[in-house]
């Protein structure tokens, strides 16, 4: 054949901004053929008319479509199999669209613990907060561990997480985790263990019909670094409140700031923000 116009692999290459080896990879993938392959040296010759293929080779691949999708399509000719491969990628990047939007969130939510830690005022405080609207998800606890012990917690919170990934949850929410007690309970010095939790995003508060809303409001504040102590300063904190007539007008959270002991693998290291909403309208 007479090569007279025809395009070396390597001018093909250079000519698209594309490589040999990936020539090389069409050819072999049956997705671009050379328009003549010398018989003796096995060399690959390129009409310049193949560009067009080519280009429709590389826009697919810019839409993320993989190279036996294009094949696929290149084969059959359908254009409606160009659609429905689309309509799958379009749903498969709006997942990782919204895991990464959650996986970000996740890494601000850290970021944020971490500074809360580093600023906040030294174990036993107490002060009044106005903390924002917040999320909920979580389960009833099947044991009250503020009569237990800290394995008591430590069940609780893997039925917690075991019920996120049933849910389908992403783990990256289980590390942001409170527990409740019951308004009317930690009013009358009741200490019996409600809920446990994540606080979740609002992304996942759309998303879902199983999160529930902490409305925003003035809170009655007393830090802790130390889970065995959550007991006391509770105690300290609800004495606070009447002694200030302060009227109890929700549930009391324990919300674990950040688990700061992280070169101990022995026990759970916490610094805690024990609260509770109070409303000044009715000392």
């Amino acid at each position: 054949m007479d090569k007279k116009g025809l395009l070396s692999i390597g001018q093909m290459a250079e000519l698209n901004h594309t490589t040999i080896a990936t020539l090389r990879l069409y050819d072999k993938e049956g997705l671009l053929t050379p328009t003549y392959t010398d018989p003796e040296t096995g060399y690959r010759y390129y009409d310049i008319r193949k560009n067009a293929r080519l280009d429709l080779i590389a826009y697919m691949k810019e839409l993320g479509m993989s190279l036996g999708e294009i094949r696929s399509v290149l084969k059959s000719g359908d254009l409606t199999r160009i659609e429905s491969i689309l309509v799958e990628r379009d749903e498969q990047i709006y997942r990782e669209i919204r895991d990464l939007k959650m996986q970000h969130n996740a890494v601000k939510r850290a970021i944020h613990a971490i500074e809360r830690y580093r600023k906040s005022p030294d174990k036993g405080t107490i002060s009044l907060e106005f903390i924002e609207r917040r999320y909920i998800c979580g389960i009833p606890c099947s044991k009250n561990f503020y009569q237990g012990d800290l394995q008591d917690f430590e069940d609780c919170l893997t039925e917690l997480r075991g019920a996120l990934i049933a849910k389908q949850i992403p783990e990256l929410h289980t590390y942001s985790v409170g527990t409740s007690i019951r308004g009317e309970d930690f009013a009358a010095g009741r200490f019996l263990a409600d809920q446990i939790f994540i606080f979740a995003d609002y992304t996942l508060y759309k998303e879902r019909q199983d999160v529930q809303i902490v409305d925003s409001g003035m809170y009655a504040c007393i830090y802790a670094d130390n889970y065995d102590d959550e007991l006391s300063y509770a105690d300290r904190l609800l004495d606070y409140c009447r002694e200030h007539h302060y009227y109890i007008s929700g549930n009391y959270f324990c919300e674990i700031l950040s688990e700061f002991k992280i070169f101990d693998e022995d026990q759970r290291g916490m610094f805690l923000r024990l609260q509770v909403p109070i409303d000044f309208a009715r000392q």
